[in-house]
This record gives structure tokens, sequence and C-alpha cells, in this order.
């Protein structure tokens, strides 16, 4: 096995830096720690303050501080997207398509300016669309999605990385997200931040207020990167329950869009529409080789009573086609028929 020095093993670590733009500020920062390495060089402490510094390099030029992705910008491509991921909810997507509109004059007419989007909230009860409502955003625009669930978080530090002082330090969700999209602009999605555990809630919402502030995420600070980060281009979407729990001050900086129940009529084109197709292919079985005769939707949609999502009606087409998907592989049947006859062998009913 061949040994390296003091003096290789910095260079191998400026090597690393050498073909990546890094803003000037920290590129001097980084200098520094070069210095810090030489001087520490004939000391005990050179290889654990090199491990120290090359898991910090490793993740600054990974950094995507120059890179962005291009908007699609369509007003027609948008209004697809909207139609093929959401059934009705014709209001939510007319405002949906003013924003792609707002930024689309923004770019076009204003091209030195930075376009700073809405901060929209989706606010509605389990299985109503919300998180596929973000999701839908970043499809319209093309652009990378960082999603950071907020269900019973309890440190703040989980989204702003530890202090490079602590040995098992590292970034927060933000940094690690943009690592993983490669691109300065994704959407990020913050969902549901009305779940924060309790303990921790006032000091998560002031991080939300940076986060979502423009006079502020301009210059993020993440702990363990302790260099600005400019989320500025990013667009922020958030998730909740209600609305009960998330501070006043993060509610200033955020458009809230209530997302409705569905009617039991709504939930049969969605889960004939929408839900079957996916849970047949995810089953591996083909179209014709099931039947659901229209009066069996009501059970499939209500087996147990009320919901207000379609969180329930999926699972109960998922527990029926993998039945079926266990007649059909047996050899039983080649089509299977769910009638108000059988339908009860297939989901619980009442």
């Amino acid at each position: 096995m061949i040994q390296i020095n003091s003096t290789q093993a910095i260079d191998k670590l400026k090597s690393l830096t050498a073909s990546v733009k890094l803003p000037p500020a920290l590129s001097q920062k980084v200098n520094e720690l070069f210095d810090e390495l030489d001087m520490s060089s004939q000391s005990d402490q050179f290889w654990q303050k090199h491990q120290q510094t090359k898991k910090y390099l490793d993740w600054i030029i990974q950094l995507p501080w120059y890179q962005d992705s291009q908007d699609i910008l369509d007003i027609n491509f948008a209004r697809e997207i909207l139609d093929k991921n959401h059934y009705g909810l014709e209001d939510i997507k007319q405002r949906l398509l003013e924003y792609v509109s707002v930024l689309a004059l923004q770019k076009t007419r204003q091209p030195d300016q930075k376009v700073r989007a809405p901060i929209l909230l989706f606010v509605g009860l389990v299985g109503t669309g919300k998180t596929t409502m973000a999701t839908s955003i970043t499809q319209m625009l093309g652009r990378k999605l960082i999603r950071i669930p907020f269900g019973g978080l309890g440190d703040p530090l989980y989204l702003r990385g530890q202090s490079r002082v602590y040995s098992e330090a590292e970034p927060g969700q933000i940094i690690k997200g943009l690592v993983q999209v490669s691109t300065n602009n994704p959407v990020i999605l913050l969902d549901e931040i009305d779940r924060v555990a309790d303990e921790s809630l006032n000091t998560i919402m002031g991080v939300l207020v940076e986060l979502l502030d423009p006079e502020q995420n301009h210059k993020f600070i993440d702990h363990f990167i302790d260099y600005p980060f400019d989320l500025s281009q990013a667009i922020f979407c958030a998730t909740c329950n209600n609305t009960k729990r998330i501070a006043t001050a993060v509610l200033d900086r955020l458009e809230i869009i209530d997302m409705p129940s569905y009617t039991d009529e709504e939930k049969q084109v969605i889960g004939q529409k929408y839900l079957l197709p996916g849970v047949l292919k995810d089953a591996g079985l083909k179209a014709d080789e099931i039947k659901i005769e229209s009066s069996v939707w009501p059970n499939i949609i209500r087996p147990l009573g009320f919901d207000a999502g379609v969180r329930t009606l999926k699972r109960n087409l998922e527990m029926l086609v993998r039945k079926a998907a266990r007649l059909i592989f047996e050899g039983q049947t080649h089509q299977v028929v769910i009638n108000p006859d059988n339908v009860k062998h297939f989901i619980p009913q009442w």
C-alpha cells in the first residue's frame, strides 16, 4: 500500500476544488482552510483535520452555486399537466395557470430582475391532493423537486445542519436536497408544516420565516456549510391539514389555497380514470382482466364510511386488485368481474 505524506494529501484536496467554480469569498475561505492544514502538517492532529476538511469540500463542490434549470413556462403544457394529475379543482388550476403567466412575463419582460414566485400553502384534509399539487407545479415548470417532511420534526438542525466543530456534523435537509437535485432553483416542498413536535414548534417556525422571506432567503446559512446560499430563485410550497399551529409570521409569507373535499361522484371519476389504471399497472394486470360494474363503485368509495380524500379509495382499489390478481395467477379465471354479489369478498363492507 502506497503511503502519502501530508503535502501530497493537501495537494489532492486542492485538486478537488481546482475545476469547480465557487463564490469568490468561499474560495478565499477554502484557501484559508488549506493554510491551516499546512500549518498543522507536522502535528498529530493533521489527519483528523484533513478528514474534516475533505468532508467539507465534498459538500461545497457538489452544491449548485451557479447551476439552474430552465423553466418551461408553456401555458398549454401547464394545463395538460394539471388536467392529467387532478380531476376538477378548476379554481385552483386557474390560479396556478395565472402564476405561470406571471412568471413567463417576468422572465421575458424583466430578464435582469430576479423572479419572486408566490409561496403557496395548500391546506386540506388527508388525501385531498396537497402534495400531488406541489408535484404538478414541479412538472409543469420542468423543475426538480425537493420534498422535506415536517411530520414529527423536533430538531431545527434537521433543516439548518450542525456546526463542523462536531465530529459527526452534516448539512441540513435544504443543502442535502440541493446537492441531490443539482440545481439552485428547484421547487422545495415543505410537507405537513403543522405537524412539528410541540417542544420545537417555535424554533422551527423561526427557521421557516428565514426560508420563506425573500429578504432573507437569498442568504440562507446552513451551520455546516457556514456560507450563505441563495435560495431566492427556488419556488417554495407548503402543505398542512390546518393552520392553527402555524406561526402568524409564517402565515404572513404564505398564500393559502384551500383544497376541497371530494364528493362521491368526483371520487368515482378519480377512481376510474386516475387511480385504477395505475393500480392495475403496478399489479401487472391488463385493463381488460378486471371489470368493475358501475353499481359497485359506491361500495368501493365508502365501504366503511366517509373519507374526505382519495387515499382510502386507492387502498381499497389496491386490495381489490391484489385479490383479483391472485385468482388470475392461480388460473381460476381469465377475467374478474366485480359486482354487488361478490364485492364483499374483495373489500370489507359495513
